[in-house]
């Protein structure tokens, strides 16, 4: 048999293990291991920096079941992939990072970009390991891929030496290893099966949440079915969206504050008692809420409250065995309750405060005036990408999805940054299915700036994106040109400018348009519809829209402050 080097390994291992694509900026010592993926089969997407390559393997994680690769350098390479593992630990989204190191003969003796990585990324990630020879590359990377998905998901690190890179070993002596099998599905057990539907039987104000958990769990076309037969109201976390349709006649969004302050039982499927829902704790919930908790991770089980049933078990798994049940006994929740009549008016006063807004004709525009035209334009099974502060929280109310997984955004680290390349690794998996799904990133300006960069990766790989910056001059809000003006009279603007601000009216359609794609700098509603009418239908390259709004823009009234303590 003939040799094989260490980057060959690699490379091999990861197509055994189903590993179809890899992230990365290339350079001392991993550059073959990106040469060799390619001849392996392995899709390589080279970016403008690591974390963002990290974001993009772990979307890829998270929209196809199985874990990116991130190819990342030593030492400084790694430090800034480290966000990107921790986001997809967070977000339980499975992603394998391959990081060189230094060379075995040159530790502790102060090599080039010498760091303790596989120690750092022991705290960002289910598992860091080194293989300890070329002997035992296939078995290391096929422990961290099946590790990533197994459980519950998370990022996995393999350190490769940079003497192992390009050292060979006889392929006699490396010991074959299969690819590990799909996860084990664990059900829950039957008698808390009875007990939850019993529950939910005497609940008065019943609601159901749905999780990205749930979405990662392809548990669309069970929880479809439940809610149907059940009549439950359902809303879904942010990354939930679109499990079920967020135009299904069950789905209370638009009510959000109401129903979870006033449900008296509450069905968590794939859904976290974390920040995101407010702990489950009051002034946001009902102090007296009886929590029926479905998650494939034991320690989540009461956290912040104590469940009144815990249905331990994959998330498809255990909704047909609620359904099975629901069958058997012949349930409903009555759809003329006084609760469905709650949450129905409550749904249509908030639509008409929102109308009120998106019809404005001032300008500049407000959020709820681009949104409202945007939602008018997007094609049904599009992917939307979404981060930034109001531009995300608004987007979220008013953007709808039809279709689960298609919804990526800031998540439950509450990354900012994560945009494109999420984006990225959309459009890669959508133009090899050719599935005819576009990719629509809408970006708030401050959240654009920390990959912006990454437009010229779209460009490069003919990545037809479609971004949308919803541009209001700063972090929050921003200030008018004039304003602007003004201020750098008043002296130097490190003393006068508002920390929250930006450089007015900045052109991010030039950036764009400085690699080939296209920009359009946007100021009204005819502008606006007009140019993503006509970035909709071009395949052939990445677009941009820079929008620009009124720097004042907020939300309307909220009932309850979302993460909104400041006074600013």
């Amino acid at each position: 048999m003939e040799d094989v080097t260490g980057a060959q390994l690699i490379a091999e291992s990861l197509k055994t293990q189903k590993v179809e694509y890899m992230f990365g900026i290339v350079g001392v010592p991993i550059m073959e291991v990106a040469m060799a993926a390619q001849a392996a089969g392995i899709k390589f997407v080279g970016m403008r920096n690591e974390q963002a390559a990290c974001y993009a393997a772990s979307a890829i994680g998270y929209i196809t079941g199985r874990p990116g690769a991130c190819l990342v350098v030593s030492g400084p390479g790694l430090i800034h992939a480290l966000g990107g593992m921790a986001n997809a630990n967070i977000n339980c989204w499975p992603v394998v990072v391959i990081g060189g190191s230094s060379d075995r003969n040159q530790e502790t003796a102060g090599a080039f970009q010498e760091f303790p990585q596989v120690e750092a990324c022991r705290l960002y990630s289910k598992f860091s390991a080194r293989p300890s020879s070329l002997e035992a590359i296939p078995s290391v990377i096929e422990k961290a891929v099946r590790t990533s998905i197994f459980g519950r998901p998370g990022a996995c690190y393999v350190d490769i030496a940079g003497d192992m890179v390009n050292a060979k070993v006889n392929r006699s002596i490396v010991r074959e290893v299969s690819c590990c099998p799909p996860p084990p599905l664990s059900l829950a057990d039957p008698s808390a099966i009875t007990e939850a539907i019993s529950v939910l039987k005497a609940a008065k104000t019943p609601l159901a949440i749905v999780g990205k958990g749930a979405a990662y769990g392809r548990a669309e076309t069970a929880l479809r079915e439940f809610m149907e037969i059940s009549g439950l109201p359902f809303l879904p976390t942010p990354m939930g969206k679109g499990v079920l349709p967020d135009d299904h006649p069950n789905c209370v969004a638009a009510a959000r504050s109401r129903a979870l302050l006033q449900a008296d039982v509450v069905v968590l499927f794939g859904a976290r008692l974390n920040w995101i829902l407010h702990f489950g704790l009051p002034p946001r919930f009902n102090p007296k809420v009886k929590i029926i908790q479905v998650d494939l991770c034991a320690e989540e089980m009461g956290n912040n409250v104590r469940p009144a049933v815990t249905l331990l078990g994959d998330v498809n798994a255990v909704v047909k065995q609620l359904l099975t049940c629901v069958h058997k006994d012949g349930w409903k929740y009555p759809s003329n309750t006084e609760w469905w009549s709650t949450l129905k008016k409550k749904i249509a006063d908030n639509a008409e405060i929102s109308k009120a807004l998106a019809l404005q004709s001032t300008l500049p525009m407000n959020y709820y005036t681009v949104f409202h035209h945007i939602s008018q334009l997007l094609p049904y099974d599009c992917i939307i990408v979404s981060e930034g502060a109001n531009t995300m929280d608004i987007g979220r109310t008013m953007l709808n999805n039809y279709l689960p997984r298609h919804r990526l955004d800031a998540g439950t680290f509450g990354t900012m940054g994560v945009g494109l390349g999420f984006a990225i690794a959309a459009a890669a998996v959508e133009k090899d299915q050719k599935s005819g799904r576009r990719v629509v990133c809408v970006e708030g300006d401050s959240a654009f700036g920390f990959s912006g960069m990454e437009v010229e990766t779209m460009c490069r790989y003919n990545l037809p994106v479609v971004i949308i910056v919803v541009n209001n001059n700063g972090i929050y809000s921003g200030v008018d040109p004039d304003t602007w003006k003004a201020m750098k009279q008043m002296g130097d603007l490190t003393s006068v400018a508002p920390p929250v601000s930006l450089l007015p009216e900045a052109r991010y359609d030039e950036v764009m348009k400085a690699f080939g794609g296209q920009g359009f700098m946007v100021r009204t509603v005819e502008e606006l519809r007009s140019a993503l009418q006509l970035c909709l239908s071009d395949w052939e390259r990445p677009s941009l829209l820079n929008v620009l709004i009124d720097p004042s823009s907020d939300r309307k009234q909220q009932e309850f402050p979302w993460l909104t303590r400041s006074n600013l």
